[in-house]
């Protein structure tokens, strides 16, 4: 029997492109929902038949906005899920969703369908900032689903965006201070990346300066009622999102659908894979491992000490340099230092 994998479902339709968005989606009116269904369904059978009736402890669904999607898609999907795979009795299973896009009654109908974790896109909490970003709904509307998700059984985050043109850090206080008062149990705060091939990418915008988004950063970890796990997610303790601490932690998980990533784990050894058949290749021992420590150093607690990982780790920097990385408790974490230049520090802990 193989180990447990948890599954990314993705569902690649929009109502419109955001103006920062470099994810694989499609802005549709009207999506081909039975055929995108088909596929979906089929592509979980295939790893049914590949990997054999294993344990999915998470299932998530990411776009795009799934929220898009008709809850009969939602159903058979799931059920797909659960008639090819031990779907355990507990599994997390998280919709990603927009406000505007989905309504107090469709809401009530997915969680009766299954899901138990929704994710709701606010990503600011003024009107202006939201028509920038090119969001398609206003602050009214993300206040509306995020009140009808309190009132039902399911836990419940909200994704947020931080360091667009003119933030400061009273800019991010403010935001900050309005998020706790939503009371929300956890909560992502991402920086505004701007990537080539979207519509920022192609504007010349006065992005504040690195010293200024690490002020902003610090800011985000004084003014949150919500302690740190990961780089750019915040939770009460027992709430952190199990799917993507299972990623950061180096589990094996199943990517479904054009779009998706995963890392296959058969008999040992470890695959790249990409939904919809688009790769399928084993990774090198050694290759996994980085991508473990990768990840794993994106969390507060670290990535886990075992032989394989301490032969590609250069001890000898964290010995000279307590102050950004350290070991504790049978991990290799970074401080609070450490985390605001990590990608410079893994180039340096990395052999």
């Amino acid at each position: 029997m193989n180990i447990p994998h948890d599954i990314y479902v993705h569902v690649p339709f929009c109502v419109s492109r955001c103006k920062y968005c470099a994810f694989y989606s499609h802005a549709c009116a009207t999506p081909d929902w039975d055929t995108y269904t088909r596929n979906i369904c089929a592509e979980i059978e295939h790893w049914g038949h590949k990997l054999g009736p294993i344990s999915i402890p998470t299932v998530f669904f990411g776009g795009g906005t799934p929220s898009l999607m008709p809850v009969t898609t939602f159903d058979k999907i799931i059920n797909t899920i659960r008639h090819t795979f031990d779907l355990d009795a507990n599994a997390e299973i998280t919709l990603e969703s927009n406000p505007g896009t989905i309504d107090a009654q469709k809401l009530s109908d997915f969680v009766l369908a299954g899901v138990n974790r929704l994710s709701v896109g606010v990503q600011r909490i003024d009107n202006t900032s939201l028509a920038f970003l090119g969001r398609r709904h206003d602050l009214a509307m993300a206040y509306n689903l995020l009140n009808a998700a309190q009132k039902l059984p399911i836990r419940l985050s909200a994704d947020f965006i931080y360091g667009l043109p003119g933030d400061t850090t009273e800019t991010v206080t403010n935001m900050c201070r309005d998020i706790n008062k939503i009371g929300l149990s956890h909560v992502s705060m991402y920086e505004l990346t701007i990537e080539e091939n979207t519509p920022f990418g192609k504007m010349n915008l006065d992005m504040p300066t690195n010293e200024q988004m690490a002020d902003m950063y610090c800011t985000i970890a004084q003014e949150l009622k919500l302690p740190r796990y990961e780089v750019s997610n915040y939770a009460a303790p027992g709430n952190e999102c199990r799917h993507n601490q299972n990623v950061w932690y180096g589990g094996a998980y199943i990517g479904i659908g054009r779009g998706a990533a995963g890392r296959i784990n058969i008999n040992g050894t470890w695959y790249e894979q990409m939904g919809d058949n688009a790769v399928f290749a084993p990774i090198s021992p050694r290759d996994r491992a980085v991508e473990m420590i990768i990840t794993g150093m994106r969390t507060t607690r670290g990535v886990a000490i075992s032989h394989t990982i301490m032969q590609l780790i250069n001890t000898e920097f964290i010995t000279k340099n307590p102050e950004l990385v350290h070991m504790n408790d049978g991990y290799i974490c970074a401080t609070e230092k450490g985390m605001l230049i990590l990608d410079d520090l893994l180039l340096k802990l990395v052999k």
